[in-house]
Order: structure tokens, then C-alpha cells, then sequence
């Protein structure tokens, strides 16, 4: 038996489709058992992905294609964002829109500073990979059960 389930669609990315997506990542995680907090952190961390996919990776001109990947564990989720178009230096990127101080006002962000910071704020790891022809991005949520451990005895009186 696989120790994990494995999703991935297909869609053009065109901003009609980010619902789509997010309804999706959205019904996956509730399977996994994710509170309705995880799970709108979740969507809103995956829509900045795709956004970024919609508006950076492809020319206006070129037809473009984003593939979502999600495997689902018995205690996370990872989702994968990735693109074939144009490529980005995610380190050079975060340098140039951070560090993020907690006095700071979310409108001093630099434009594209608030997708990359809400993805690394709402979920528990975030990579991005660079290809030649494109950027795939990686992100995992992992579930927080109550802290009690299995086979406890309950003490009644």
C-alpha cells in the first residue's frame, strides 16, 4: 500500500481557473482532516502560487499551463504549483522584498513581496525550484491533532 495518495490537474492559467483550484486543494485537505483555519490559510497560500503562475509566467501572448500536484499523507499535505514558462531567482526575489519586520505595514510591501510572504507564513515549508523551462513550487502543511496521545485511559469519578 502507498503511503500516500497522489492528485494532479491540469489547468490553462487564465484567472478564471484560481477558484477552481482553490476548491480543489480545498476538498483534498478536508479528507486529510485540516481544521477549517488550515484549510483557508491553505487556499489562500495557493492562490498566491497560481496568481503568480497567471500573471508572471507566460507573455500575454503565449497560451500557458499550470499543473497542481497534491499528495496527501495521513498527517500533511503537500501541494505543487509548476509552470513551463518564464523563470525566477526566488532567493534574489526575497532579498529584494524582505526581511519582514511585525511593526510594518502589509501596504509597504513591495509588489510580488506579499504573494511569496503569505505562502511562507501560512504554510509549514515552502521551496521553490527554478527549471529552464519554468518554476515548480513546493509547499507542505502538516495536520495539528490535539496533543493526546492514543490508548490513553480516561479517569471518570
Amino acid at each position: 500500500m502507498r503511503a500516500f495518495d497522489y492528485i494532479e490537474i491540469r489547468v490553462p492559467a487564465k484567472p478564471q481557473y484560481v477558484s477552481v483550484i482553490r476548491l480543489t486543494v480545498s476538498g483534498l485537505a478536508s479528507r486529510v482532516g485540516f481544521s477549517y483555519d488550515e484549510i483557508e490559510d491553505m487556499k489562500i497560500a495557493v492562490s498566491e502560487a497560481v496568481t503568480n503562475v497567471v500573471q508572471h509566467a507566460y507573455g500575454s501572448h503565449e497560451d500557458g499551463e499550470i499543473v497542481i500536484g497534491v499528495a496527501l499523507y495521513a498527517d500533511k499535505i503537500e501541494v505543487m504549483v509548476s509552470d513551463y514558462g518564464h523563470s525566477f531567482n526566488f532567493e534574489e526575489i526575497k532579498s529584494q522584498i524582505g526581511p519582514y519586520q511585525e511593526d510594518e505595514s502589509v501596504e509597504l510591501l513591495r509588489e510580488g513581496g506579499l504573494g511569496l510572504y503569505l505562502m511562507e507564513t501560512l504554510m509549514d515549508e515552502v521551496r521553490v525550484n527554478n527549471n529552464e523551462g519554468g518554476v515548480t513550487v513546493f509547499m507542505t502543511k502538516y495536520v495539528t491533532r490535539e496533543q493526546v496521545k492514543e490508548n490513553v485511559q480516561s479517569i471518570t469519578r
